[in-house]
């Protein structure tokens, strides 16, 4: 039974990797299918300027207006005019976005190459860069390879997860870039075409990290073992260095692209709104692109290997901890492999809920868009939970053992799935008391914006106690998560609660970067000059992307992100 789990885990986790990718550049086509130039220059009826599209009636009881606003009777001449400057915008940002992250990750390569450096030389001085074989630490009776062939390996990897952050992020901007003005024009017909333009783009960017971190950490296992052999313990001790790898890059990216966005999102309402006294993403405030491209080079580059990191980290953490339990002394790889294989299903209960969104229960008005980012995460969590048992039943053995700080504690292939599970769970609880924190929906936010009523210093006041007061629930949550965990499984259980968090990581990030595609949308229409309709739309769906964004980032947070 051992050999053929091995042999499945084999085909399972590079096949649902791949089937990943696929998709991703599958939602990438289906989003390429709207052409910015041939709105411009595509006849329709008859018209000698752009199609006329037909503005959907189902919202129109939703308080966007009712009827045809004036400005939305534009003759074709202005929707021409219109649709090239979108296509100018969406130019300018993409260059934008490219340029600070160029420049960022020539900063990060040197940071990078130097950090491996320092890596080898310290894992190497431990043993004196010995070239000798050494009893293994934690499996007795066992010979390791040298410590020098560590200490190499490790940067390795390091540099392995570093390049795979970075890439995901550039890929993640990319899409960002390209699918916005794509987004504006969709929504001219109506707020379900953009709703899925913009998700389907934001899935790009999660299918695409999530597989290729996978892909990557699988590929970096089978690479290093043709060295290591029996190995397993030096084995898996290199390869943690692929997560502070990936969080590395996260350090520049979410910090750097963090600061970027917001410095230019403030300088833009200053110089704007104080200044000159004129509406957010006025085309006559040149600030308007540099807080665009903030968008995408902090709120998607950065957010994605944020998301990335904490995902390698608690990847690799797990993975070690079980290469030094009884399966790992066993050379059962089915067993050890047990985070890889959940994070190979979690691929596959991400491509299911992407699908539910996007054509098997399609958005049709603007009250639909917020249930149907939260059903992605509700969706995701139950399917993921089943097929969580499924792995845990099919890959652990029924009783092994772990080292447990000296000592031996048995564990059940049970007590894992709970692990599992209680991270997963935890995360979704997190996630919607973020969600009552931060929508409008709710009486927080309400009663933040009557605080403004009597003053700027109220608002500070009241919004400060109101984030204290919304951190009590997490703390809670992740407690019990980190108790289960360690109560049932030691520190592996912490490691695959953590890993039950970002099991969906997929979804998450389709639904972080979905927030500012359309964001991006909206102050492309408003720089365009393009219909108050529209402009409604796409502020309906950041509006929207804005509170469940903020429940797919915490909800999916890393409990144990330097256990490796």
């Amino acid at each position: 039974m051992g050999t053929a789990a091995a042999a499945a885990a084999d085909v399972v986790i590079p096949a649902c990797a791949a089937v990943g990718i696929a998709f991703a550049l599958w939602q990438w086509f289906l989003v390429s299918k709207v052409k910015v130039s041939a709105y411009a220059a595509a006849p329709d009826n008859g018209h000698h300027g752009g199609p006329v599209f037909r503005m959907e009636d189902e919202d129109e009881d939703v308080g966007m207006g009712g009827g045809h606003d004036d400005d939305e009777e534009e003759g074709a001449g202005d929707r021409n005019v219109a649709e090239a400057r979108c296509a100018e915008i969406q130019s300018a940002i993409s260059v934008g976005a490219n340029s600070f992250l160029f420049t960022q990750y020539k900063y990060l390569a040197a940071f990078t190459a130097i950090f491996a450096v320092v890596i080898f030389l310290f894992l190497g001085s431990v043993h004196r860069f010995s070239t000798d074989s050494r009893p293994c630490q934690y499996t007795s009776g066992r010979t390791c390879k040298p410590a020098l062939a560590n200490a190499t390996f490790s940067a390795i990897a390091f540099l392995l997860g570093a390049a795979t952050s970075a890439v995901s992020g550039y890929l993640g901007m990319r899409i960002a870039t390209y699918a916005n003005a794509r987004t504006t024009l969709e929504a001219r017909r109506g707020i379900g075409a953009a709703f899925t333009t913009a998700f389907r783009s934001g899935a790009v960017m999660g299918f695409l990290l999530a597989s290729l971190g996978l892909l990557v950490l699988y590929g970096t296992i089978k690479a290093f073992g043709l060295y290591y052999g029996d190995d397993w313990e030096g084995l898996y001790e290199s390869v943690t260095g692929y997560g502070l790898g990936g969080s590395s890059v996260a350090l520049f990216g979410r910090v750097g692209g963090g600061i970027y966005t917001k410095a230019a999102d403030v300088g833009a309402d200053l110089v704007g709104k104080v200044e000159r006294n004129i509406p957010e993403d006025d085309p006559r405030n040149p600030a308007v692109i540099a807080d665009n491209v903030g968008d995408n080079v902090g709120d998607i580059a950065g957010m994605g290997s944020d998301l990335f990191g904490s995902y390698a980290e608690s990847t690799c953490a797990a993975l070690f901890v079980a290469s030094i339990s009884s399966p790992g002394a066993g050379h059962d790889f089915a067993a050890v492999a047990y985070p890889l294989l959940i994070s190979a299903a979690g691929l596959l209960v991400c491509l299911v809920t992407t699908l539910l969104a996007t054509d098997m229960c399609k958005v049709r008005t603007v009250r639909g868009v917020a249930p149907a980012l939260k059903l992605q995460l509700v969706v995701s969590t139950v399917l993921m939970t089943v097929a969580a048992l499924v792995v845990s039943f099919a890959a652990l053995p029924a009783n092994f053992t772990l080292f447990d700080f000296g000592e031996v504690k048995q564990v059940k292939n049970w007590h894992l799935f709970f692990c599992v599970a209680i991270g997963l769970w935890a995360g979704l609880a997190i996630g919607f008391t973020t969600e009552y924190f931060t929508s409008n929906a709710y009486s927080p936010v309400r009663d933040v914006a009557d605080s403004c009523k009597t003053g700027a210093a109220t608002n500070v006041i009241f919004g400060l106690a109101l984030g204290y007061k919304s951190v009590i629930v997490p703390v809670f949550a992740i407690a019990v998560s980190i108790y289960v965990g360690f109560t049932l499984a030691s520190i592996y259980g912490i490691a695959v609660a953590a890993l039950g968090m970002l099991s969906t990581v997929a979804t998450g990030l389709a639904i972080d970067a979905y927030g500012p595609i359309s964001d991006n949308a909206g102050g492309i229409a408003e720089m365009a000059g393009m219909s108050r309709r529209i402009r409604q739309r796409t502020d309906a769906l950041d509006a929207a992307g804005n509170t469940t964004a903020a429940i797919g980032k915490v909800g999916r947070s890393s409990l144990c992100p330097d256990l490796s």
